[in-house]
């Protein structure tokens, strides 16, 4: 199969902060190796701010202080690229990871709004990944709330949201993570096998 015909499917992880997403998501990635790539929305949108603003991009990328300085700009700054242009972040995203079409599988680490989701299901085909864990998990991984960002539209688009391909908990047990995402892994595979296989007979429809 050409490489350009990639990926075969979308798989799209979202969570609120310190769910796990991209603890999840490199779980993911040991797993299906070079079958896979990790895309972040979040990557394009810090370069970007950065740019734009005469910041050091690699700091925002990074769980430092100096993005927590920030961090409440940049979402507003955010919110008003995105009502420019809902999918500009995906566009984005995609646009700079310029070895993207080498892999059949791309993981999305970092969906936060219905129009993330909208984007990759109008083009790709997609498997949906809610990852769920409790305010007191979350606080033991460090997190605080923090007025204009946990209770902003980073945080919260998504919450109504309940038609969900696959719900993860990620609270302590890590017997069950391992469960769950052994599930997701075969669902992943069932996906890619099915694709393949429609492919193969549409190219070649008398075989």
């Amino acid at each position: 199969m050409a490489r350009n015909e990639f990926p075969l499917v979308v798989v799209i992880l979202s969570g609120k902060r310190k769910s796990g997403k991209d603890y999840v998501a490199s779980l993911v990635e040991q797993n299906l190796g070079d079958q896979c790539v990790i895309l972040r929305l979040s990557g394009p949108l810090k370069t970007q701010y950065a740019k734009d603003h005469g910041l050091d991009a690699e700091r925002l990328l990074d769980a430092s202080e100096y993005k927590e300085k920030y961090r409440r700009h940049m979402i507003e700054w955010g919110e008003e690229m995105r009502c420019e242009d809902p999918g500009y972040f995906c566009q984005l995203t995609i646009q700079q990871v310029s070895h993207h079409n080498r892999y059949p599988v791309w993981l999305i680490s970092d969906a936060r709004r219905p129009t993330d989701l909208e984007y990759f299901r109008m083009r790709y085909c997609t498997l949906t990944v809610r990852i769920w864990a409790s305010d007191p998990a979350r606080r033991s991984r460090g997190w605080e709330f923090v007025e204009g960002v946990d209770d902003a539209d980073s945080e919260c688009a998504l919450d109504g949201i309940t038609d969900w391909d696959v719900l993860i908990d990620n609270n302590a047990d890590k017997d069950k993570l391992d469960n769950q995402l052994k599930a997701l892994l075969s669902r992943i595979g069932d996906i890619v096998s099915d694709r393949l296989k429609q492919k193969r007979l549409s190219s070649n429809p008398l075989a």
